[in-house]
């Protein structure tokens, strides 16, 4: 055998052999996808589970959140006008 056709023999030999290992990671990897796929619906669904839980959640930050913005803005406009009478009458002695 000359040494040309050595060479090209081992070539594809490890050719072949390179691509059987490259067949076999691909396949691996392909199972590993399908498993992490499974994963992702599976916390997809646990997630979307707790969606209801925090719509009653904001819903009823929203209302505690209204409440406690009428209170201040009724304490502030009873404190206003008790400043308000005040000062007119201040107003009119001076007058």
């Amino acid at each position: 055998m000359d040494t040309g056709t050595l060479l090209s023999f081992l070539l594809s030999i490890s050719g072949i052999v390179l691509m059987v290992v490259f067949i076999i990671i691909g396949i691996k990897l392909i199972n590993i996808l399908d498993k992490v796929d499974r994963i992702v619906d599976n916390v997809e669904a646990k997630v979307s589970s707790f969606d209801n839980a925090f719509s009653v959640l904001s819903k009823a930050a929203n209302g505690v959140a209204n409440i406690s913005n009428t209170m201040a803005f009724s304490v502030s406009s009873a404190l206003s006008k008790l400043f308000n009478k005040k000062v007119k009458k201040e107003e009119d002695i001076y007058e």
